[in-house]
């Protein structure tokens, strides 16, 4: 099947041609295109006439430089990367249809998924799509008007993710200390560090959308060492060792020793079903998956909400703000307690609910 799709689609299409078209589309030559890439142009000469296979990095590098298509681009270029290795094997199409029916296998799991969403939730998509393409073409916003947005809803989320947590700092103290960097008398050293913390997090998944980054093990942990950054020196970042209860939940994670396995699945499934599930239930999947297994000793709530709104906002969403009041923290805990039970269409309305709602947030201000 998917040898078929690609051939529908990109019929007598070869890498090579495809970027020498892209370069001299631009009407660049190639000593140009070698300034700009800084690839040698020898080396770029090989690729226009197919004789060499750019690099990941070099193929990247080319795609953003010449604004080529990515999803178009990466096919070819993987699509080019598999026949080399496969055309002179004595098995390669019997080797084919192995890998094909792998692929169909993932694809009809990742479908039936998505053909499963109660009614309301794929109503909820469908929504928050056509809000997202409403928002984006109000883009690109002035300066100072992006600037001021961007500090109102990383504040409230902050806010709102340490106060579903039991931070008692108020919306106007938490901009204090963020913005100010005042202390704020009566309140712990933890909280203020909570709030600075959370900041330099969101801060840094910015960053990493910015670079276009994909989300791995390493940034998981990264994010989390910078949640407890001044906390809890000896745990941040770093998978727990010892056993732990969620309070007041009836789930037990997993033993230490199991962890490791765990969460290499959990990075095998988002690797499989980053590019066919719908974003909004990849991102709560991600959330409720890892949250589940509590890697952490601490700070895994705050550090799952912000791998959901990484996945969201990589694939052109907004932050998605989890309320923190008493009715919204007991609706968000009860949806994750009946995730576990394979009764995970609570949780995907929440997430759902909570982006369309940012998303018509983000329309009204920009207007």
């Amino acid at each position: 099947m998917w040898i078929k799709f690609v051939n529908i689609i990109f019929v007598n299409m070869e890498l090579s041609v495809y970027l020498k078209e892209g370069r001299i589309s631009k009407e660049w030559s190639l000593r140009k295109l070698s300034t700009e890439t800084s690839i040698d142009s020898s080396l770029l000469n090989k690729f226009e006439k197919g004789d060499r296979i750019p690099t990941k990095p070099q193929i990247n590098r080319l795609l953003d430089i010449l604004e080529l298509d990515k999803k178009q681009t990466l096919t070819l270029w993987l699509g080019e990367k598999i026949y080399r290795i496969i055309e002179d094997e004595e098995f390669y199409a019997e080797s084919m249809m192995v890998a094909d029916n792998k692929i169909s296998y993932g694809l009809s799991k990742a479908e039936k998924l998505q053909n499963e969403l109660p009614e309301n939730i794929q109503s909820l998509l469908i929504a928050c799509d056509s809000l997202k393409e409403e928002w984006i073409k109000l883009k690109p916003l002035k300066g100072i008007q992006l600037q001021k947005m961007n500090e109102y809803f990383r504040l409230n989320y902050t806010y709102e993710s340490n106060r579903i947590e039991g931070n008692t700092l108020t919306l106007q103290e938490t901009h204090l200390v963020i913005n100010e960097g005042l202390t704020i008398g009566g309140k712990s050293m933890r909280e203020h560090l909570e709030v600075v913390n959370h900041s330099e997090a969101i801060e840094y998944i910015s960053e990493i959308v910015q670079n276009k980054v994909d989300f791995t093990e390493r940034i998981l942990k990264q994010i989390h060492y910078l949640i407890l950054k001044g906390i809890d020196r000896e745990n941040a970042g770093v998978y727990r060792s010892i056993g732990v209860r969620i309070s007041g939940s009836s789930h037990l994670p997993p033993e230490p020793f199991l962890l490791n396995r765990m969460m290499e699945e959990v990075f095998e499934y988002y690797q499989k079903n980053k590019n066919l599930l719908h974003p909004i239930i990849l991102a709560a999947e991600m959330h409720e998956q890892i949250v589940r297994i509590h890697p952490f000793i601490d700070g895994n709530g705050r550090t799952t909400r912000l791998i959901m709104n990484l996945i969201l906002i990589q694939h052109g969403f907004p932050i998605a703000n989890i309320k923190g009041d008493l009715n919204s923290r007991l609706a968000y805990y009860q949806a994750l307690e009946n995730a576990p039970k394979e009764d995970k269409a609570s949780f995907y309305e929440l997430v759902a609910q909570t982006v369309r709602v940012a998303l018509n947030e983000h329309i009204e201000l920009s207007k």
